[in-house]
């Protein structure tokens, strides 16, 4: 024992180099998501009409979120609608 009463300590290993976590899981990268509003434009055109309205972000919300998210989402745009609505 040393003379603190303490056993004297290992030699370090050297660290190595931190891998990305993909490679750890197969190799494939998660793409992140882009806010747009790609799927509501696109509603529009499909019912050839010039405005994009409440109707056609709710649809896109619900093609583009599961279940449940959707669901809730839908649910908050709705109160944030009337609010609006009943604060002008």
């Amino acid at each position: 024992m040393g003379l603190g009463g303490m056993p004297p300590k290992a030699a370090k290993k050297p660290k190595k180099g931190k891998k990305p976590k993909a490679e750890g899981k197969g190799g494939k990268k998660k793409k992140k998501r882009t806010e747009s509003y790609n799927e509501a434009g696109k509603l529009v055109c499909y019912n050839k009409k010039g405005t994009l309205t409440s109707r056609e972000i709710q649809t896109a919300v619900r093609l583009a979120l599961p279940g449940e998210l959707a669901k809730h989402a839908v649910s908050e745009g709705t109160k944030a609608i009337t609010k609006y609505t009943s604060s002008s």
